[in-house]
């Protein structure tokens, strides 16, 4: 049996012999083993040399089944774990993602800053903030992914935590007020932040509040696109306001950073220091285009083992194009693949939106909302849309004034009827 394909740069099985997994690879299944009896419960491992046919025969681990399991079934005595929390040892965060149940992950105190500055480490445009003082202001869901965002109305003092200001106190940008864009837009300015962070919908609603009250930030030397699917619309509104380099930086709360890479540039690059990523085949005829596991590293709490996240990624020339979730990509009847890339490569010249959702409604039919200061052109949009969507197929437009999130507080730019 061939030795697993990974998306890490050198590839652990490079340095494969005899078709045995490679050390540093074992290594960590191995300490993952020890850490929490969750595995051997699932899939009893032995003592010889770890081989390429047994590292596959171990269990995909999908959300779902820890979800059914329970957290509590990661560890041997959890009444220690509790006592952790309290103790302040171990940190707490509920992911529930748009369509399946919370699911609640405990990590280590310090685990999420550690793998954050990892991840940095692997960007050559974040790079030089590791180590050193810097400012940072965020915008996202308040639930955030993992960065342990506060749940309460705090003044603003008392949402700085070690250089970040955490901007938002609700999960709906499209329901801020005007003077609820005011306070966040004074306190952006107040903090002079050099890194901008946040969830694209909300950092494209952040530009066009700054715009309108005149607000430039000059401190800002990066923009991180993160928790959800960047479209180049967000990005080109941000960079009106905020005109510095963007960054892409994916990864799950459950899992960490996975991938970094300059947005829309197609160079994401695999986090490699915080996990093992395998690139599985997905579907056939795609033969650069896969789902992934994961295989967490240096985790104490809740280490993931070859765990399926749900997205999927192209491997390119330069590095890897982050598609999305499974659920929010969609084939035409040829086979052929649409994401969200081929929705903005297809809206016409001089379309100009803060946000938008490609609905499908039925077998050939298709809602296009967008959220624009004008109303775009809709022969030209719709008639652009269908065509790249395939024959057949009709579009209309909707300009709108707000498109509500799911419950999670997440967007999708691309949304096919679930078969």
């Amino acid at each position: 049996m061939s030795a697993t394909i990974f998306a890490n740069h050198p590839e652990p099985s490079d340095s494969a012999s005899a078709g045995l997994v490679p050390r540093v690879l074992e290594r960590e299944v191995r300490r993952i083993y020890e850490r929490s009896p969750f595995y051997a419960e699932r899939f009893p491992l032995h003592a010889e040399p770890l081989q390429w046919a047994c590292f596959q025969e171990i269990p995909v681990l999908s959300k779902r089944e820890i979800v059914a399991r329970g957290h509590q079934a990661f560890f041997a005595d959890y009444a220690a774990i509790e006592h952790g929390l309290a103790a302040k040892q171990f940190e707490y965060e509920s992911t529930g993602g748009t369509t399946q149940s919370p699911m609640t992950v405990i990590m280590e105190a310090g685990w999420w800053d550690a793998q954050t500055a990892r991840a940095y480490q692997a960007s050559p445009i974040l790079r030089s903030l590791v180590g050193r003082p810097y400012r940072k202001c965020v915008l996202a869901p308040v639930g955030c992914s993992s960065n342990l965002c506060p749940y309460e109305d705090h003044p603003f003092p008392h949402r700085y935590f070690s250089g970040t200001v955490y901007l938002n106190l609700s999960s709906d940008p499209f329901a801020f007020p005007e003077a609820e864009w005011d306070r966040i837009v004074r306190e952006l300015q107040a903090t002079q932040p050099e890194v901008i962070e946040g969830e694209p919908v909300y950092l494209s609603l952040l530009a066009r509040a700054a715009g309108r009250r005149g607000v430039r930030v000059p401190s800002v030397r990066a923009v991180i696109l993160t928790y959800g699917k960047a479209s180049t619309q967000h990005s080109r509104r941000i960079s009106e306001v905020f005109p510095a380099a963007q960054v892409d930086l994916y990864g799950s709360t459950e899992a960490g950073y996975l991938f970094v890479g300059e947005a829309f540039k197609d160079n994401s690059q695999v986090v490699a220091a915080n996990a093992f990523i395998e690139l599985a085949p997905w579907r056939v005829g795609l033969a650069d285009v896969f789902q992934i596991y994961v295989t967490t590293r240096e985790r104490e709490a809740m280490p993931l083992l070859r765990y399926q996240t749900g997205d999927i990624v192209q491997r390119v020339a330069t590095g890897f194009r982050l598609l999305g979730r499974e659920g929010n990509v969609y084939f035409r009847p040829d086979g052929s693949l649409v994401s969200s890339i081929e929705i903005d490569e297809a809206l016409p010249a001089g379309f100009a939106a803060w946000h938008y959702s490609l609905v499908q409604t039925g077998e050939t039919r298709w809602d296009f909302h967008y959220v624009a200061d004008q109303t775009m052109d809709h022969a030209a949009t719709e008639g652009a849309l269908a065509q790249m969507l395939g024959a057949g197929v009709r579009v209309n437009a909707f300009r709108r004034k707000f498109i509500a999130p799911a419950a999670s507080g997440k967007f999708a730019l691309l949304k096919p009827l679930v078969k």
